[in-house]
């Protein structure tokens, strides 16, 4: 029995060293190496990429597309929306694009925001956040949207319909107004306005507030035509597919398009499975966003509860892909004008200001299938966070909390240890003895086992109980962006990066290693070598990774090595260092 609970042990342990080198696979864009093949079926709202951008000659979508109980918008309508080009490819010509326009960019700053727009189709093309150093620079802020050699990243709306209407390629006038917050500003309006294309005019509002991660934008179509107009509104995040600069071959986070909707509620999707039009998401909604999620930061469009859209993703450009939504506006009669209220969001994933957006947004800081711990745990950690005022003291004090609450389960894991300790001497001499005799050697183990009242599994279970807890604290720690730049004590100016002079990861190692000697010996002198293995092959992964990370799992060893110390002790089993034997 006492092989069992090690053998336990050992399948976790594999299953560990499986799953990191399933997420290394997916990191690398391989298939999963143990996953299921891909699902053939083909998402209604994917379109295939276009080889060539629409022609201006192409024939718009109808008017009657307006959806209803069996008809979508983004399935006929999707292919009408311009490509979308940088400054490396060539420029579309549509016929909404007013020559006499000059195209220019400003940039509008707040005291959290500098944000840059273009006046082609009055776009958001670039967001440095004030309040978030650039890692590689921190004179600068962390920069998201962008619209450059190395990135293209974009927020982009227009009409589509009957009619060639203003499109994020028409070029607008903007507005003279303020574009800084200066005194006791508590908000700047940028607005756009189209020349007359189709019938319409299209008048794009931004109203940044103080404080504000998240923009209101609204869209009011005027008809200046002779007869009733239907447009539909299309909101989208643009990015490229590339890897984050940085990004760790160790560990991942995901990166690409999300849709949310209350019936599906958090939905993430591949870049290669837009590649591969095996997109299986929500399709049309009444309530949600779509949002374009990366590493501590995330950008979304959220229209409000109630509208009917239609979601869609699809590949652009040969590497540039789309999530967004259309939403049919009701017909507009000759010099009517109506409004669609929208918001955007491009800003860091802090919980408490996500939750207050909108609901659901806050699941953009990704924690995977331990959401339901991990949230609590990340309230806790904050709290704490709020009392101590330091993010490395705030991790160590939740480990040490998380230790009280589960001091019951691993006194009763650490005193089983102490009694198979205890009797191990005499297991090894039996196991001697009776070599030749498996079945004999079984039922002399499990005679020991009563007699001593020991429960081979008593030191197991309670272990695994613990598992899914410290799990959930992990990706906490690894999906914060609290800890980006957050010092904790003398050379750890950064709980985000890797210790620098690698400290942490080396003493990291010794105190695995030191745990590992603590336990029991295997009577197998293989396994026993096999069971030294485990600290080695980690200690190589931890010096990669994020400090904040590496000093969680020191602190826990400590309190484990000294919990197990103190009960060894109190059981009169003298602690003992169970060092392999290598000859």
């Amino acid at each position: 029995m006492n092989d069992i609970r090690r053998t336990i042990l050992w399948v976790i342990f594999g299953f560990s060293m499986i799953s990191l080198w399933d997420q290394w696979q997916v990191y690398n864009g391989h298939n999963p190496t143990f996953g299921l093949a891909p699902t053939t079926k083909v998402a209604a709202n994917q379109a295939t990429p276009a080889a060539t951008p629409p022609s201006p000659n192409t024939t718009p979508v109808s008017s009657t597309s307006v959806p209803n109980a069996t008809n979508s918008i983004a399935s006929q309508a999707i292919n009408t929306l311009p490509t979308a080009q940088n400054g490396n490819t060539n420029a579309v010509t549509t016929t909404s694009v007013a020559p006499e326009l000059p195209k220019q960019r400003f940039d509008v700053t707040t005291d959290v925001l500098k944000l840059t727009f273009d006046t082609e189709g009055g776009s958001l093309v670039r967001s440095e956040f004030l309040q978030h150093a650039d890692m590689d620079n921190k004179t600068k802020g962390v920069v998201l949207l962008d619209d450059s050699k190395d990135r293209v990243y974009m927020a982009q709306t227009g009409l589509i319909g009957a009619a060639n209407f203003p499109t994020h390629k028409t070029v607008m006038a903007v507005a003279p107004g303020a574009r800084k917050f200066e005194g006791d500003t508590k908000e700047l309006i940028i607005k756009f306005e189209s020349p007359e294309a189709g019938g319409v005019k299209l008048v794009k509002t931004y109203t940044l507030k103080r404080d504000g991660y998240d923009i209101a934008v609204k869209h009011e179509v005027v008809n200046t035509s002779t007869a009733p107009v239907a447009p539909q509104l299309y909101l989208q995040i643009l990015r490229d597919g590339n890897k984050l600069a940085g990004e760790s071959a160790f560990y991942s986070t995901f990166t690409g398009p999300a849709v949310y909707t209350e019936a599906k509620k958090f939905q993430k999707i591949e870049f290669t499975d837009i590649d591969k039009n095996k997109v299986d998401a929500e399709k049309q909604a009444s309530n949600g966003f779509v949002a374009m999620v990366q590493h501590y930061f995330a950008s979304a469009w959220i229209l409000p509860d109630g509208i009917k859209r239609d979601l869609f993703t699809r590949k652009v450009d040969n590497n540039l892909y789309a999530v967004g939504m259309i939403t049919a506006i009701e017909p507009i009669t000759v010099g009517a004008s109506k409004t669609v209220e929208s918001r955007f969001f491009a800003g860091p994933q802090v919980e408490k200001t996500l939750e207050k957006i909108t609901p659901g947004l806050e699941l953009v800081k990704d924690y995977g299938w331990l959401t339901v711990l991990a949230k609590p745990l990340y309230w806790l950690l904050d709290a704490l966070h709020s009392l101590i005022g330091n993010w490395g003291w705030a991790i160590i004090a939740l480990v040490l909390l998380l230790k009280i609450a589960f001091y019951w389960l691993n006194a009763k894991a650490y005193s089983s240890m102490a009694k198979m300790k205890a009797v191990n001497p005499r297991i090894t001499a039996m196991r001697e003895r009776l070599k030749d005799q498996p079945q004999a050697m079984q039922q002399e183990m499990m005679k020991i086992y009563r007699e001593e009242k020991i429960n081979p599994m008593g030191g197991c279970f309670p272990i695994m109980v613990q598992i899914p807890v410290f799990i959930a604290l992990y990706w906490v720690l690894l999906s914060s962006v609290e800890m980006r730049n957050a010092p904790w004590a003398l050379w750890i100016r950064d709980l985000s990066t890797p210790d620098p002079y690698y400290i942490l990861p080396v003493v990291m190692t010794l105190t695995t290693m030191l745990q590992t000697a603590l336990n029991p010996a295997p009577p197998d002198p293989l396994q026993a070598k096999l069971m030294w293995f485990m600290p080695l092959a980690f200690s190589v992964m931890f010096f990669f990774f994020p400090a904040g990370l590496v000093l969680y799992w020191i602190t826990n060893n400590i309190l484990s090595i000294a919990q197990q110390w103190l009960i060894n002790t109190r059981m009169g089993v003298p602690p003992q260092f169970n060092l392999p034997k290598f000859k």
